[in-house]
């Protein structure tokens, strides 16, 4: 059975259910990603002679359900599982583990048996079952643990989700360093000096085309330890994460001298107060300050900075996050920046929304650094990306399509108006080093101006017309047809205002554009749907949506009106909606459309068959393509339904007044209607009152079949569909799922964004032409006839001042 990404989340969110109470967040996390931990190498590389990690006979994820239960299970799980563990592999140690015994956090006697064993029961579910998964099981986990770490910084709050960088930041980071296009190999050294629950580290791993060695340290002994799981739950087992401060004693030396690496990324503890503690930087033995100058005592950002200049080797390329102090703060920083850049070290400089991060919610950048060909650098690229995200809940995050578009910018170095520029080193110096970058790049967006003279003498202004150029080039007669010069410098509509959007929509100009934009998605839809029913199982989910992504993007790169990365974001959004889990099921099962029941189990205990399913290809869809005339039945009889539904309502309002036929009833119901039939029948004074009660029970009764007859034919629909899935052939399938369930989706959402696009103009036409409908003289006049009118009642109502 395949594992569904969505699945995995579910399960063990619901891990966390049976922690919360008495615990934070900060603490939970622990107890639940260690045992997500250990099930994982149990899975993987129990009775393995040559796995990278061991898993001693007794230790196993069976023999911790084997303790459920018992009273003494925290003891006994400490004893039993963690500590053989840790003594069997040397990149472990029991410290790296909570306490399992710990009554402060899980409560004593049966409060800490029961929260356990509820505990090792969610990971019994089959969704985390990663024995024999044919589909990447480590990227799934990886992903899972990566989700779980994004939960709980979020509930951890400002002061303890700093162990985590939001994983749209590290990739970022990863794509800058240009590891993905290097000629790499295990040689090649990552390092990170605050490397938190390590995964940033991981991220710039996973973008080398060949396994990497990384090496980390963190301060934090708890974050450490799930560091170190981390890195074995993405393979990454022989990865080296030390514990202890990098700043006061670096755990990576080469003699005497600090280690130095290939490239090095960090997400340091924004202007560290205590940075200092233990060390002496004006006699610092590493020589990290002596070229530069020593940071101030109580910002400690630079210390890390400088630490990252001296762990680069000479041709190192390094990624640092820091608050936007560090770009025009003063004094000793002032100076350490100089003769950063005249170094010639900072490559670029990329400005972050405010609130991505969970231990502040003030504004960073990412600081690149390469040493390679400094000295014939001759200036710092610069992108403010500050305006590039998505609301998340309490936080701010980067969208795919931010991702893209910070990344594309950086490697292709091009000038971009209000986002990215190439700044020369002379600039820099005029303006005395202050990197902010609101000096370079006005990333502000331009107000809408009132025109004085529009106001005053009536006319929408030519810049604003002109300012719609990119719509006129697509309708190069559109303009004519809409807009008309009044005098020099101001135009009129030519037509009714509530003429603009008809006539917009139904210029044939636009109508050919809207064609001509449904071919050439149609070609991208044509390509792609070869590649998708190319694939089977075993394939890498990733590699599929990085690929048809990437071919989206460049097919729809150049193309007027339309933002590629707009449409490259409708895209991510449904890959992580529904297609992900899809690929998922595609990578482990192949193309199978698998039906299964849907049971839940009731407040009593018994269990209640709710229908049935299939995942990869939903119900709806066959019937769409198989049933399509039996559908069409039930939606006919439905329509019929909803009239006679109509008719009698509105018949109960007709009838419900004092007068009538329905006033003497308790309740509008059949029995009532038929009761009082009788008590009225052949009185001539009521034959008005009779004939509304019997077209009220004809209406009934018709209700009555139309119902009875719409579940006879959606449960005969029903059954006909639940035997047509196996007999499904392998082309129908993946007919139904690429064509009808994947494209169809992705061309809707695309066609909404063209349907956005296209009202955009006619709004813009509307606003500027009822802005600019009354002339200041025609208002003055308006506004002293309701003037006088308002007098007019007041002295009639007697009012005098």
């Amino acid at each position: 059975m395949a594992i569904k990404k969505s699945e995995i989340y579910r399960s063990l969110w619901a891990s966390c259910d049976a922690l919360r109470g008495g615990m934070d967040a900060s603490q939970y996390k622990d107890y639940v990603l260690s045992l997500l931990f250990i099930k994982y190498i149990s899975d993987k590389y129990a009775g393995e002679p040559y796995a990278p990690i061991t898993v001693p006979d007794g230790a196993s994820f069976v023999d911790m359900v084997a303790l459920k239960g018992k009273p003494d299970i925290g003891d006994q799980i400490n004893k039993k599982i963690v500590a053989p563990l840790a003594a069997s592999n040397q990149q472990l140690s029991q410290a790296d583990f909570p306490d399992f015994n710990d009554s402060v956090k899980l409560g004593d006697g049966k409060e800490k048996v029961d929260r356990l064993t509820n505990l090792i029961a969610v990971f019994e579910s089959p969704s985390l079952d990663f024995k024999g998964n044919r589909a990447d099981g480590d990227d799934i986990l990886g992903d899972a643990y990566e989700y779980l770490m994004r939960h709980f910084a979020t509930e951890s709050g400002k002061s303890k989700g700093q162990f985590y960088t939001p994983a749209e930041v590290s990739r970022v980071m990863a794509q800058m360093l240009g590891i993905k296009d290097a000629a790499t190999s295990s040689r090649t050294t990552v390092y990170d000096p605050t490397c938190g629950s390590g995964s940033l580290l991981l991220k710039v791993g996973d973008q080398a085309g060949t396994s990497v060695t990384l090496y980390g340290q963190e301060k934090d002994a708890a974050t450490s330890g799930l560091a170190r799981m981390n890195m074995i739950l993405h393979d990454y087992p022989t990865a080296e994460i030390r514990q202890g401060n990098s700043l006061a004693d670096p755990r990576f030396l080469d003699g005497e001298a600090l280690k130095t690496f290939d490239y090095v990324v960090a997400n340091p503890p924004f202007s560290d107060k205590r940075w200092t503690t233990g060390l002496d930087p004006e006699n610092d033995p590493y020589d990290r300050f002596k070229a530069y100058g020593v940071p101030p005592a109580k910002q400690g950002d630079y210390a890390y900075l400088l630490h990252i200049v001296r762990s680069l080797k000479s041709a190192g390329k390094g990624a640092c996050i820091l608050p936007h102090g560090v770009l025009f703060r003063g004094n000793a920083e002032a100076e350490i920046r100089r003769k950063l850049v005249r170094k010639g070290y900072i490559k670029a400089i990329i400005g972050l929304p405010a609130n991505l991060f969970y231990g502040t919610g003030i504004p960073a950048c990412i600081v690149v650094m390469d040493k390679e060909d400094a000295q014939a650098r001759k200036g710092i690229f610069m992108i403010d990306a500050s305006q590039g995200f998505m609301k998340d809940g309490p936080k701010n995050r980067l969208r795919s399509q931010d991702i893209h578009r910070i990344v594309d910018t950086f490697w292709k170095g091009n000038d971009i108006p209000g986002y990215a520029r190439m700044v020369p080193f002379e600039e820099i110096e005029k303006n005395e080093f202050n990197l902010n970058l609101p000096r370079y790049i006005d990333s502000q967006k331009e107000e809408d101006r009132q025109d004085i003279e529009g106001h005053l003498r009536g006319g929408i202004p030519a810049a604003d017309i002109d300012a719609l150029q990119p719509y006129w080039d697509v309708y190069p007669t559109m303009k004519q047809v809409l807009l008309r010069e009044c005098r020099p410098g101001y135009f009129e509509l030519k037509i009714d205002k509530s003429d603009v959007r008809p006539t917009i929509f139904e210029h044939p100009e636009f109508v050919a554009f809207r064609e001509k934009m449904r071919a050439h998605y149609d070609q991208w839809r044509e390509r792609t749907a070869s590649y998708l029913k190319g694939l089977d199982a075993g394939c890498d989910p990733k590699q599929v949506i990085f690929d048809i992504s990437e071919d989206l993007l460049a097919h729809y790169t150049g193309k007027p009106l339309v933002d590629k990365y707009d449409i490259y974001q409708h895209l991510m959004d449904y890959w992580s909606e529904t297609m992900q889990d899809d690929c998922y099921l595609l990578a482990a099962d192949g193309w199978k459309a698998e039906t299964y029941r849907i049971i839940e189990e009731g407040k009593n205990g018994k269990q209640k068959d709710k229908g049935w399913a299939c995942d990869l290809v939903p119900k709806e869809y066959v019937v769409a393509r198989f049933f399509a005339g039996e559908q069409a039945q039930i939606d006919q009889l439905t329509a019929e339904l909803e009239t006679v539904e109509a008719e009698k309502t509105e018949l109960e309002e007709e009838q419900g007044g004092e007068d009538g036929a329905f006033a003497d009833l308790e309740k509008v119901n059949k029995g009532n209607v038929n009761v009082r039939l009788k008590e009225i029948k052949g009185d001539a004074d009521a034959a008005e009152e009779e004939a509304a009660l019997k077209a009220w029970l004809k209406l009934t009764n018709t209700e009555s079949d139309l119902k009875k007859r719409i579940k006879e034919t959606e449960s005969a629909l029903d059954k006909a569909a639940y035997a047509k899935f196996p007999e499904l052939t392998v082309e129908e399938i993946k007919a139904l799922t690429v064509d009808d369930k994947w494209l169809s989706a992705v061309q809707a959402m695309i066609e909404d964004e063209m349907d956005r696009i296209s009202h955009a103009l006619a709004e813009r036409v509307l606003v500027l032409a009822e802005r600019y409908e009354f002339r200041l003289p025609e208002i003055t006049e308006r506004v002293a006839n309701l003037e006088t009118k308002v007098n007019q009642h007041l002295e009639r109502m007697g009012f005098a001042w």
